[in-house]
């Protein structure tokens, strides 16, 4: 297993985890091709329904084979095969926990229907009563503190819905875009997948490693990770994304974490530094979310003040 750690492998993701014999995988995340047409550097994503049905059962085994007890897989898929996914996970012993939709900006324009703005997240988990879940990692503020001043509402903030409208698709003009890759997640929303089904230290395997995005956002999250790539072409150019992302970042009170969270709270709670900093109030929310998520057992005595982060902020809306 040590020869997978913290490696993007070329490869087909069945015949590399057959060789495995035993479960290491503390989550896994899949993203596999939609059969819907796309060509990749080497595979076309079109295949008769039935042998694309047969290979997601062998896929998905595959990676069940090396799901920790304790571990959680989730799957991003598009309508057409949803629910063949959730039939076989049914049928390998997945437990579902959420059905989640990831409706983005940017759909897909149509002219004879309504236009396509969603993709099924699945969230699996091998035991229903044994899995990891980190629900202070990803809270956000609730309308009751960033609207109404309640007081009735929790200082630790709200779980997110099962419904995310916060994460756009990646467009050819944002920053983390790979232009070289035809389909690409986005870096925020693996975060939040990470940050909740998954500790510091723990392996995240990703069987179809693509633009690399989930070991990115394990990286940043000090997660190990394993990649998974059919396209040695691909593999190269997310094995050069890691080694980029790997040198040492410099920020908030030099260190890493902080910085990381800061971008992460921006984007789930779909606001930029300039409007957090433009809000003597929202920054104080924003700080005492931040203070939630880096300690949540301590949060009313964290260390980080409002000045304290709105230097940070200052220096991303830069």
């Amino acid at each position: 297993m040590d020869k997978l750690r913290n490696k993007i492998v070329c490869g087909d993701c069945i015949e590399v985890l057959a060789e495995i014999t035993e479960p290491f995988a503390d989550l896994i995340f899949a993203d596999p091709p939609f059969n819907i047409g796309y060509k990749y550097d080497k595979y076309h994503d079109k295949v008769k329904r039935k042998n694309y049905i047969a290979w997601t059962k062998d896929w998905m085994g595959a990676c069940k084979k090396v799901l920790k007890p304790n571990g959680s897989f989730y799957i991003a898929i598009g309508d057409d095969y949803a629910a063949d996914v959730k039939i076989t996970a049914d049928e390998i012993g997945m437990v579902i926990r959420n059905w989640i939709i990831w409706h983005y900006t940017f759909g897909q324009q149509t002219k004879n229907k309504f236009a396509r703005s969603h993709t099924h997240i699945f969230y699996f988990v091998n035991d229903k009563n044994n899995f990891t879940f980190n629900d202070f990692s990803i809270r956000v503020p609730s309308d009751r503190q960033l609207m109404y001043n309640d007081k009735r509402s929790n200082p630790k903030g709200k779980m997110p819905d099962d419904v995310w409208t916060e994460y756009s698709r990646v467009c050819g003009t944002f920053n983390e875009r790979q232009p070289w890759h035809p389909c690409q997640m986005p870096e925020s929303l693996l975060a939040r997948i990470i940050a909740a089904s998954s500790n510091s230290g723990d392996i995240v395997l990703d069987p179809f490693c693509g633009s690399g995005t989930t070991a990115a956002a394990a990286v940043q999250l000090d997660r190990d990770y394993v990649g998974i790539e059919i396209s040695d072409q691909y593999v190269k150019n997310a094995r050069e994304r890691i080694k980029n992302l790997q040198k040492e970042k410099s920020g908030l009170f030099t260190e890493g974490e902080q910085v990381s969270e800061i971008e992460r709270l921006l984007s789930d709670m779909a606001v930029s530094s300039k409007q957090v900093l433009g809000d003597k109030n929202l920054l104080g929310i924003f700080t005492n979310q931040l203070n939630v998520r880096l300690n949540p057992d301590v949060h009313r005595e964290g260390n980080i003040s409002p000045d304290m982060v709105a230097v940070a902020l200052g220096a991303l809306a830069d």
